[in-house]
């Protein structure tokens, strides 16, 4: 790992957090992503599960985790299975987690090797009635591969048929969803690893670039503040690519007198920021370039005023949809008429934008939350308007990452990111 060791009483509340909510006699089970092939002997980096991360900050392939508070003995109550480590596997591929370092990292103090793992959970299941299995019921969740996490459930199955089953994820996407003040100044320092790239990007934009160059600046930034990267596949959108949304190509030279969409963000300790700053490729935006710039602002600026304790996400996109319609007409995409005649189901607005406001924010890009509860305090949400127009070849996003404050206004994780038109063209022509 390249981030600072993270203090493990985060992951000890966590999993206290957790076990409060298990059913009585209960098993929790957690597993480590796989290392995917991409062909020969060829893998893609390790990124590591989010749920086992969230509860007990190991960052290594081949781990579960196992919870059972109601066990008879006190070994079983949380247990860490590792791959034993020995010294082949430390010259070929680098220290891995001694059973000592693992305790340090995660505050588990029963660490057992992989190798008796089902020895132990055979014991585990003479004594429970019940186990949690963890599967993605992410609203966004697209899955074509089967996980390391989805074999064991139908290992499981098959093994214990007479258990009771119940689910980790109502859990997690609850207690994920509110930050501890440790996650929150995680999620910071992404975002000021981010801050850091962006301003790079400020002194280095100039006509005929090309967008990988710039993607690569960030990259550079990102790598020598100890992130892995991005925390997300960065958009870096000129011209008309900002009206592809999730433009991701990144191969074009980036012309005088056009915008650039930039959303980017860094992880750090597998932590996500997200933001979206436009760039103009001149170093001057035109005029018409800054009214609709300053428009998506402001409409940013109010929708932030609502994300307080009790909103309701799908109504607060109803009040986003009314100030982007009247900022909409005020720089002349839409009229009255289109308002009168729209089809409520698809609003005038949505013509020109056309995706939502706002997601959760955390150990994903697209964090775990239930939307259709109220939002609560130390949740982290995005704000991300935009105006889409490719019939004038340029499209504008602005986004940044806010945390819910019990009282008053939420807290701005990017308030340091330039964003005024002003400011970033002071900066650029510095």
């Amino acid at each position: 790992m390249k981030y600072h060791q993270i203090d493990r009483q985060l992951f000890i509340k966590n999993r206290a957090k957790f076990t409060a909510q298990m059913k009585p006699n209960s098993v929790a089970v957690f597993n480590s992503n796989d290392i995917y092939p991409v062909s020969a002997d060829s893998t893609l980096p390790f990124a590591q599960h989010r749920d086992i991360f969230y509860l007990s900050g190991v960052d290594q392939e081949e781990s579960i985790l196992l919870l059972f508070p109601d066990a008879p003995y006190e070994h079983l109550k949380e247990i860490l299975f590792q791959k034993e480590t020995n010294e082949h596997i430390a010259i070929w591929e680098g220290e891995k987690l001694t059973k000592e370092r693992a305790f340090e990292v995660s505050g588990v103090k029963s660490v057992i090797w992989l190798q008796d793992f089902h020895k132990t959970l055979k014991e585990i299941m003479a004594y429970a009635e019940t186990i949690y299995i963890n599967t993605n019921e992410h609203y966004r969740a697209s899955i074509e591969t089967e996980t390391r996490e989805a074999r064991f459930v139908k290992w499981w199955k098959s093994t214990y048929p007479a258990h009771k089953v119940e689910k980790s994820n109502p859990i997690l996407q609850r207690l994920r969803s509110i930050k501890e003040s440790e996650e929150i100044d995680l999620i910071q320092k992404a975002c000021d690893i981010t801050e850091k790239g962006y301003r790079r990007v400020l002194n280095f934009v100039k006509p005929n670039v090309m967008e990988y160059e710039i993607e690569a600046e960030f990259a550079h930034e990102f790598l020598r503040n100890r992130s892995k990267g991005f925390a997300y596949t960065p958009i870096i959108a000129s011209g008309n690519n900002a009206n592809v949304l999730h433009y991701i190509e990144n191969n074009q030279q980036c012309k005088a007198g056009d915008l650039i969409l930039l959303d980017v963000g860094a992880e750090y300790a597998n932590y996500s920021s997200d933001m979206t700053r436009m760039v103009p490729v001149s170093g001057r935006f035109s005029e018409r370039q800054k009214e609709v710039y300053n428009a998506v602002l402001r409409v940013k600026n109010e929708a932030t005023k609502m994300l307080v304790p009790g909103t309701l996400w799908k109504q607060y996109h109803v009040e986003v949809g009314k100030i982007m319609t009247s900022e909409l007409l005020g720089l002349g995409l839409i009229d009255k008429a289109d308002v009168q005649n729209e089809n409520p189901d698809w609003p005038a607005y949505k013509k020109y934008f056309m995706h939502g406001t706002s997601h959760h924010l955390g150990l994903d890009t697209h964090d775990y939350g239930l939307l259709h509860e109220p939002m609560q305090a130390n949740m982290v949400f995005t704000v991300e308007p935009g105006i889409y127009i490719p019939a004038e070849g340029f499209g504008i996003r602005i986004e940044d990452d806010m945390v819910i404050q019990e009282k008053g206004e939420a807290f701005n994780l990017m308030r340091n990111i330039p964003i005024e038109v002003e400011e970033i063209e002071s900066l650029m022509n510095s």
